[in-house]
């Protein structure tokens, strides 16, 4: 059995069900924010029988002694009962949720993509450039700060700079922006939460490299040919998306880099400077693919399966 978790409102999630649907490899969506509401968990340990991990929910039952795999792809937030009011009581009901079923995570003895713990560490940007730094990946020069008078002096020593949140909620959403006068005015806001300020990197293209297993699927974004080119979210759908190849040196660095964050699958972005320099931006653990298999016909869906469906042996 194979555990993808996320929600069905994932078209990833749900392409790849499709696919290892196709290959005969019985899979099965579960969506964490129907816990506790609306599926149960059992753990149960009784001499001499083998620990007991079944989860109940949506019609099924998941047997977790028979999983395999499981897809860390989207894990959504718990739902407490409404029959709890109070906040205090509703703090407790999903605290111990995510204690249990954190538990049950460390108690598995199957393959992740990707371990969630893992998972966590790499999505924090500090640490994926601290990372890429000891591995000699070149990222450009950054400072992350909640100091108003430390963000107008990097940004006098860098004439071209760039300013993005660590995240996004549907609410609070930032594309990258370059630093410009009306930004410096607002640099005292600054100490209201740390901002990641960077020297601004010129690009002959964006690059996405999807990581999945020892594949490695690299895709130029042609940003510079958009609208915005700072940010090649901005204006995706107007980008011209083609597969290309990389340096076998930046290859193995991404291989190393992998390996150290303890990463089966990473959306890795880069920028291809105008001397040939491979500069490292950030990865995402759980970034989207499907567009950019849509038009370079990198076979991601099927690799991601295959992993799933072929996991390594326990070391």
């Amino acid at each position: 059995m194979i555990v993808v978790i996320s929600t069905k409102s994932d078209s990833h999630a749900t392409t790849v069900l499709q696919e290892l649907d196709r290959l005969g490899e019985p899979a099965t969506l579960l969506d964490l924010s129907e816990f506790p509401l609306h599926s149960r968990l059992s753990i149960g340990y009784s001499n001499p029988e083998p620990a007991l991990f079944h989860w109940n929910g949506a019609g099924s039952t998941i047997d977790f002694s028979q999983v395999k795999s499981i897809w860390w792809r989207r894990p959504q937030p718990y739902q407490h009962d409404p029959a709890l009011t109070d906040t205090a009581s509703i703090q407790f009901a999903l605290n111990e949720a995510s204690e249990a079923v954190s538990g049950l995570w460390h108690s598995l003895d199957c393959f992740w993509i990707n371990d969630p713990h893992r998972d966590a560490a790499a999505h924090r940007k500090v640490y994926q450039l601290q990372i890429a730094r000891q591995l000699g990946i070149p990222v450009p020069e950054t400072l992350v700060t909640n100091d108003p008078d430390r963000a107008r002096q990097f940004c006098a020593i860098h004439e071209k700079a760039i300013c993005k949140a660590f995240s996004a909620t549907q609410t609070h959403w930032r594309e990258t922006r370059l630093v410009t006068d009306q930004e410096i005015a607002n640099f005292d806001a600054v100490r209201f939460a740390p901002v990641i300020f960077q020297r601004y990197v010129e690009a002959v293209y964006d690059l996405r490299i999807t990581v999945i297993g020892n594949q490695i699927f690299p895709a130029a974004i042609h940003s510079q040919q958009t609208e915005y080119k700072i940010d090649c979210r901005m204006d995706i759908g107007s980008a011209k998306i083609e597969p290309v190849t990389i340096p076998p040196p930046v290859m193995t660095q991404l291989r190393s880099y992998m390996k150290k964050l303890g990463l089966v699958y990473g959306a890795i972005d880069m920028r291809l400077q105008p001397d040939g320099t491979y500069v490292f931006l950030e990865i995402n653990p759980a970034g989207q693919f499907l567009f950019i298999e849509a038009e370079t016909k990198q076979p991601m869906v099927r690799a991601l399966a295959d992993a799933l469906a072929n996991p390594p042996p326990a070391s």
